[in-house]
């Protein structure tokens, strides 16, 4: 698993609250358990519609994802973070995560980050005045900041989750660490 230490991006808004897995990840694709493969498929129904977030030119290569409450509810697959992670995607901002996804997220090294929904709704405003809008998440300091540091918002990570993700490690990287007792 990559290591999450410093992120600066671009953010992509998904101004919708509830997102569930199986609309970040369709049914119909979940025929692999590999956690590659999946990046077209994500946001597979919403994809066919012109103006939706990911098919703007001005957010190709976002690396930040922007969204509402409840992202991340509905069934427990895995492979909605994996989706998320293969099209590109190291963090995703929301005022709160289903249970099940939000785990899941530590887990693939993607970084579920909650703020405040006021401090949110100032990032949906500024990623819409400001076209380019990019933040800075630095996980050892538990912060996102705007790039010229104006704004600064403090998040809260678990010592355990947060030391595997600057370490880049799952829970085959965890237990490999201890190979040779195992041997």
């Amino acid at each position: 698993m990559e290591k999450f230490t410093v992120l600066a991006g671009l953010v992509a808004p998904l101004d919708r609250a509830n997102v569930d897995t199986d609309q970040i990840i369709p049914k119909e694709h979940l025929k692999s358990i590999k956690r590659t493969g999946f990046a077209d498929a994500l946001f597979g129904a919403w994809r066919h519609e012109p103006n939706f977030v990911l098919n703007q030119q001005r957010y190709k290569g976002a690396q930040i994802l922007l969204a509402r409450k409840n992202f991340g509810c509905g069934s427990s697959r895995e492979h909605a973070p994996w989706a998320l992670v293969d099209y590109g995607f190291r963090c995703v901002i929301a005022p709160s995560f289903a249970d099940i996804f939000y785990n899941n997220c530590f887990k693939n090294g993607l970084l579920p980050v909650v703020l405040a929904e006021e401090e949110v709704d100032r990032l949906f405003y500024e990623c819409a005045s400001f076209p380019g809008f990019r933040l800075t998440v630095d996980l050892d300091q538990q912060t996102v900041s705007t790039t010229d540091a104006a704004q600064r918002f403090r998040f809260e990570v678990g010592a355990f989750r947060k030391y595997c993700l600057l370490n880049g490690l799952d829970e085959i990287g965890l237990t490999l660490r201890h190979a040779d007792k195992i041997r």
